[in-house]
């Protein structure tokens, strides 16, 4: 019990020196904080005070660099204010120069114009002093010509007096008698000339004629308004007939034209006015022998085609007359109205072959009388033009031949000598000329006309003229030579009650204006049909 108060006074000693311990590291701990801080204090001072001497020495070098710039601009701006000074002494030194050459420029033209003026001014002097002495030559050449004058006058009284004529009357009675002498000889010359040239003109022109018929032989044969179509039998007659004669009936409807079966063995007659429609009709009906189908449809189908074929078949023929008398150049529809010449006749003759005939004549004349050929074989081709429509435009061919060739822009003197052809109008040049002359040698041939035949063919045509006038009609074809017209009226402006009276009115215009003997038939016909197709 005694040792205890030692234990305790040893375990406070323990803790007095941990306290001791403890405390000393806070001191410690304290003193190192303190001497940190004093050490940043003293880095910063440090870092403060050399800042503060790079801004010093950077505001030094500032001011030094300021100060270099100032003296390189003081320098500079000197260096320029010299150049300038320099360049301006430069420029004046230049001025003064072009100036004091601008002087001496003016003062050389100064005197060169001073020199011109003193060199005018003799001159003119001179001119005046010209002047004056021709003036003086004058005065004395009116003298003397005044005094001729008078001497003339003295001479013709003095020849007045002693011939007894006054000037006049002897010029007069001069005159007079160099007329008279004068007409004479040209009269009696004038008229040696006229019989020379007369009898060379007669030789010369029966010369050209006889040379141009010579050169241009052409056979003519006068055309007939029939065709015959070969049968290779009989019994095609019945064939073509058909039942209760509907197929004749139908291909005499189509195509206007008459067809004559009779007892002629193996053949069958077309007869027909119309040219075109005749050929027409032949072209058909061989082809529907030889195919050996006939029957309406097919006749129907064969006369259309045979129709585009002659359409055809007419551009042909106009390009091959074009180049068979070498007249070229000519507009596409003049070479189709060339073509339908071909079917067309002038009292029997062919007018495409005579156009042709005409067209080689005039050029062997225009070539013997040295004018131009080829537009006389131009003219000479295209002077019946208007034949190939005269039946369906009113007027005379020679009109519509020249209204035609106007209208497709041909050549004046072509035209010319298709209105002189026929002496409509007085020709006026040698190619007029020369056309009528080969017009009338064509045509004087002999056999080359029929009058007969033309006038047929007129009465035919103006019997479908008055037939075709009448509103309603859509075609018309006169047969059996002008005994019957069979006419096509439009079902839709044609009722079947007007039907006898527009034959009526037809029969009344036909005794009216045509001459004929017997009777014409007039045979008016309305027709509906109605076209469909199975599908």
């Amino acid at each position: 019990m005694l040792d205890a108060p030692p234990e305790k006074e040893v375990l406070d000693m323990n803790t007095l020196d941990w306290i001791i311990i403890a405390v000393c590291a806070v001191v410690a701990i304290l003193a190192a904080v303190i001497s940190y801080s004093i050490a940043l204090k003293k880095g910063y001072d440090k870092r403060k005070s050399e800042a503060e001497r790079s801004i010093g020495s950077a505001e030094a070098e500032a001011k030094r660099i300021v100060d270099d710039a100032q003296k390189a601009a003081e320098s500079k701006k000197r260096e320029i204010l010299l150049e300038a000074k320099e360049e301006n002494h430069k420029l004046h030194m230049e001025f003064d120069r072009e100036v004091k050459e601008r002087r001496n420029e003016l003062t050389r033209q100064e005197r060169r114009l001073q020199q011109k003026e003193e060199t005018l001014d003799k001159k003119i002097e001179g001119i005046e002093a010209k002047e004056e002495k021709i003036a003086k030559r004058e005065k004395d050449l009116e003298g003397k010509a005044e005094e001729l004058e008078r001497q003339k006058q003295a001479q013709i009284e003095l020849l007045e007096k002693i011939s007894g004529f006054t000037a006049e009357e002897a010029k007069a009675q001069l005159l007079a008698t160099l007329e008279s002498q004068i007409r004479h000889e040209a009269a009696m010359k004038l008229k040696a000339i006229e019989e020379e040239t007369k009898e060379e003109a007669e030789r010369r022109a029966k010369n050209i004629v006889a040379h141009a018929i010579q050169r241009v032989a052409a056979d003519h044969v006068a055309e007939t308004t029939v065709s015959v179509v070969p049968l290779p039998n009989d019994e095609m007659k019945g064939r073509i007939i058909g039942r209760e004669g509907r197929n004749i009936r139908t291909l005499e409807t189509l195509t206007g034209i008459d067809l004559i079966i009779d007892d002629t063995p193996e053949a069958v007659v077309i007869s027909g006015f119309d040219p075109i429609r005749r050929e027409i009709a032949r072209v058909s009906l061989e082809r529907l022998i030889a195919d050996g189908r006939i029957h309406p449809a097919r006749i129907e189908e064969m006369v259309e085609k045979s129709r585009k074929e002659i359409d055809a078949e007419i551009k042909q023929e106009g390009e091959r007359a074009t180049f068979e008398t070498g007249v070229h150049g000519l507009h596409p529809e003049v070479i189709k109205l060339l073509g339908r010449l071909k079917y067309r006749t002038s009292y029997g003759q062919n007018v495409l072959n005579h156009a042709k005939e005409v067209s080689h004549l005039a050029g062997v004349m225009a070539a013997e009388l040295g004018v131009d050929i080829a537009l006389a074989k131009r003219a000479g081709l295209l002077h019946d033009l208007g034949k190939s429509v005269d039946h369906e435009v009113e007027g005379s061919h020679v009109h519509i031949g020249a209204d035609l060739a106007k209208k497709y822009k041909e050549n004046n003197d072509v035209i010319h000598a298709i209105m002189a052809h026929h002496g409509d109008v007085e020709p006026q040049t040698v190619i007029a000329s020369i056309v009528q002359a080969c017009d009338a040698i064509s045509a004087a041939r002999p056999g080359a006309r029929r009058e007969n035949l033309e006038t047929y063919i007129k009465r035919l045509e103006k019997l479908e003229e008055i037939a075709n006038s009448f509103n309603g009609v859509d075609k018309s074809f006169a047969i059996q030579a002008g005994r019957e017209i069979r006419i096509m009226v439009k079902p839709e402006d044609v009722k079947d009650d007007d039907v006898a009276l527009l034959a009526r009115e037809i029969v009344k215009r036909v005794e009216d204006e045509l001459e004929y003997l017997g009777q014409i038939k007039i045979n008016v016909i309305r027709e509906t049909r109605a076209i469909d197709y199975a599908k």
